[in-house]
């Protein structure tokens, strides 16, 4: 019996500390001329753990600046998330967008900030935090949306145009037919007119003459989505499709298809847990213009969802010759990797004649063990 009392005094002392530690930063105007000395109470090291989180995070919300922009009240919901999820580092470095993506009327329509939101996400706040809030649908839905991936056109009542210069999916196919001409991406994806193409086929027989399985993966960077629209009809596999809404609705495109977008930048991990992937294919998105870090820890995480005896399919990676020679193939060897293709040849457009670039297109497998 004295035992638990003492128990649970000292509970009572550790959590009084706590709160008392905690008003302290809160707190602007109370100044103590002559602080007390320490109370001699041994706090639990999980308790001080969790205390120095929460300092941690009051800091960050609270720090005073010389930016006006950023002496603006903290809005209550952002301090309320902080408090019982995580917020990605990244997300301090922007205090200013983060409180305007947080200001918003509880239990109300969401703000349609999705500028705001890639903004964000580009900088490196991912994930961003959950809002209390009703998100915004079309005014019009349609009531049917296509089963096959391959639809005449996709349904413009499935998107909220209003951040995008177009406003239907027609003009983006006129202004923007690399991505959304849906019917020639197709025939890229299943031609071959070079060493750096590689057909779906072609792919899915080199991977049965390994006797490999291929039913899950992850087309990095896919746009809007028509190479895991291929391997569903085609072959029954499961691709989800990571992409970004810069300048245009591809996310929507992608579900649009029946397909599963996943809303992720390349520098943050996707959300699949390890060894569980076929295949990871990384397109064109996935080039030289990522930093070397961001590329190097994206190659590892590649490895991480990626299954013993799994496939990492670069297509048409393309980097100055000498960097792929000195800097990426190194990387790359890095992993260990079986080489099942590669094929280098030179980039014949304007940037790449000017900057002496090559594409690369490679199949690489993972070992079977560790």
């Amino acid at each position: 019996m004295a035992f638990t009392m003492g128990f649970n005094f000292l509970l009572l002392l550790a959590m009084a500390a706590t709160n008392l530690l905690s008003l302290y930063h809160l707190s602007s105007t109370f100044q103590s001329p002559k602080p007390s000395p320490p109370v001699p109470i041994h706090i639990p090291q999980h308790l001080l753990r969790h205390l120095n989180d929460i300092r941690a995070t009051i800091n960050h919300l609270t720090a005073s600046t010389s930016d006006s922009k950023r002496t603006s009240p903290v809005p209550h919901d952002l301090i309320l998330h902080s408090q019982v999820a995580p917020i990605a580092s990244s997300c301090h470095r922007h205090p200013y967008l983060l409180r305007r993506y947080m200001n918003y009327t509880p239990f109300s329509t969401c703000p349609y900030d999705l500028d705001l939101q890639e903004t964000l996400i580009l900088n490196g706040c991912h994930p961003l935090p959950r809002r209390r809030c009703f998100s915004k649908t079309p005014p019009k839905p349609t009531s049917s949306l296509p089963l096959n991936p391959f639809p005449t056109a996709l349904p413009d009542s499935s998107v909220i145009w209003t951040k995008y210069s177009c406003k239907s999916f027609a003009c983006l196919l006129q202004n923007n037919p690399i991505d959304f001409d849906l019917n020639a991406r197709r025939s890229s994806l299943l031609k071959y007119a070079s060493e750096l193409d590689l057909p779906v086929n072609r792919f899915m027989q080199l991977a049965k003459s390994a006797n490999s399985v291929i039913r899950l993966g992850i087309d990095i960077g896919g746009g809007t989505g028509t190479f895991a629209a291929l391997m569903k009809i085609f072959y029954n596999v499961t691709m989800l499709t990571t992409t970004l809404n810069v300048n245009a609705p591809y996310s929507e495109a992608v579900a649009a298809r029946g397909l599963v977008p996943l809303h992720v930048p390349l520098q943050q991990r996707p959300p699949v847990f390890d060894g569980t992937m076929d295949l990871v294919r990384c397109g064109r998105a996935v080039n030289r213009w990522i930093p070397l870090p961001v590329m190097e820890f994206m190659f590892y995480d590649v490895d991480r969802v990626l299954r013993g005896g799994g496939y990492l399919w670069l297509d048409r990676f393309f980097s100055k010759a000498m960097d792929l020679e000195e800097v990426y193939e190194p990387m790359i060897r890095k992993l260990g990797y079986k080489k099942v293709k590669w094929a280098v040849a030179n980039k014949t457009d304007p940037s790449g004649l000017k900057n002496g670039e090559v594409y690369l297109t490679a199949v690489l497998q993972k070992p079977v063990s560790r």
